[in-house]
């Protein structure tokens, strides 16, 4: 596979902080690179931080990258989150975008595996670990969720069950809530996330990856906190409309062929899982009318079942 470049995406010379180093760092083969964008997280980025930290497994080294102006090496200092594996960036802009403040790690890491994680959610203690191991046999490791509020109260699992190989196929109807919970191993597949899209770029990288990952490994034991701010809980002011959007887009590129899958049905199953979130989301307003804390999923998953059944029946 060819390298990626910052300027194969459309990304700038943008300046960059890195934290001063205070001794040699070896990367080794299990090294994970913890891809953290931060724009407006001073509420949320120590517990994001910290879960790093909590971690089991201790290679990784995690990139942290300002989209906002935030000295963000200061504010996790002060309160006392300090850590040689500390890398830090800045897109040098205001909401340049969580995509392309990823991109900018992206194209800096050299370890051979990367973990995504937003700076509102958390890793569980062991997801690292599970997820290096996984890696041993499998390209892409996804995880089940455990979603939470902004008080880090439970609301559901996504995902939960049997540690399984998913196709891209049948992968959406497993989680079916956002991919940012994934890692990687670059040396076998990778990708930089689409800038055109303002929304499921999470998804769009996957798809990406799967044009050379034939399947993922998923963790069925939730090892990722996902955390649903207000404003994603009711889609926000303007998300709905953005997120329906892209959500075509992807569904286009699908029927036209952009992407050449290494496995078999996998556009067939993301068009079906597409098609299904699409007439979710037109029926999300009058469902919310009459249930007004309901989520997305789970306003979504009794369709997503509906059709396995149908599709099993048929």
């Amino acid at each position: 596979m060819a390298p990626f470049h910052a300027r194969d995406m459309g990304l700038g010379p943008f300046p960059i902080k890195t934290a001063a180093r205070r001794g040699a760092l070896t990367l080794t083969d299990s090294t994970v690179a913890v891809v953290i964008p931060a724009f407006k997280a001073e509420s949320f980025i120590e517990e994001a931080v910290r879960s790093v930290l909590q971690q089991t497994h201790a290679d990784w080294e995690a990139w942290i990258v300002t989209d906002d102006g935030e000295d963000y090496e200061e504010l996790l200092g002060r309160a006392g989150l300090v850590d040689e594996r500390f890398h830090f960036l800045s897109s040098g802009r205001v909401g340049a975008g969580a995509s392309r403040a990823r991109n900018l790690a992206l194209d800096r890491i050299t370890a051979p595996y990367v973990a995504i994680l937003d700076a509102d959610d958390r890793l569980k203690p062991r997801k690292l670990e599970l997820a290096v191991a996984a890696l041993a046999e499998h390209p892409i490791v996804a995880s089940a969720l455990d979603v939470m509020d902004d008080g880090y109260s439970h609301l559901r699992f996504v995902g939960d069950g049997e540690d399984r190989v998913l196709p891209p196929g049948a992968y959406k109807f497993v989680n079916l809530s956002m991919d940012s919970m994934i890692v990687w191993d670059r040396r076998r597949c990778d990708a930089r996330y689409d800038l055109e899209l303002t929304n499921m770029t999470d998804l769009e990288l996957l798809m990406q990856l799967w044009r050379t990952a034939g399947t993922v490994y998923h963790l069925g034991t939730p090892q990722h906190d996902y955390i649903k701010l207000p404003s994603s809980m009711s889609n926000g002011i303007g998300v709905t409309e953005k997120m329906i959007a892209s959500k075509k887009a992807l569904l286009q590129r699908l029927e036209t062929g952009h992407y050449r899958f290494a496995a078999s049905g996998a556009a067939e199953g993301l068009i079906a899982f597409l098609g299904l979130s699409l007439a979710a989301e037109a029926a999300y307003p009058m469902a919310l009318k009459e249930t007004p804390a309901l989520l997305f999923e789970d306003h979504l998953e009794p369709m997503l079942r509906a059709y396995e059944q149908r599709v099993k029946l048929g």
